[in-house]
């Protein structure tokens, strides 16, 4: 699978780090649309504090536990998504875009 991200870079899924995703976060196998959501609107997109070639974009959804974060884990320099989850706060790391 192919995304779109909020600066117009494609961002690949592929079928071995969908199924990483799904079996480790089950909760995000019928979420793919906010998956995708997340990448081309979040509402911050951060670097990782452990890894200068990851980013993570944050979208926060009303419907995903009564209000909860989707976290898209990408790896830039292959322009990979690694992982997603779903959490309730934004990691630390310098912040490269945000909405508001």
């Amino acid at each position: 699978m192919e995304f779109v991200d909020k600066f117009n870079r494609n961002i690949r899924l592929t079928n071995e780090r969908w199924k990483h995703i799904a079996d480790t976060h089950p909760e995000l196998k019928n979420l793919l649309n906010e998956l995708s959501g997340a990448l081309k609107e979040p509402e911050i997109v951060k670097n990782s504090a452990n890894n200068e070639d990851v980013v993570l974009f944050y979208r926060f959804y009303e419907h995903i536990y009564k209000g909860k974060y989707m976290c898209v884990v990408v790896k830039l320099n292959e322009k990979l998504i690694i992982t997603a989850y779903i959490t309730d706060r934004i990691k630390r790391g310098d912040v490269i875009w945000t909405k508001i």
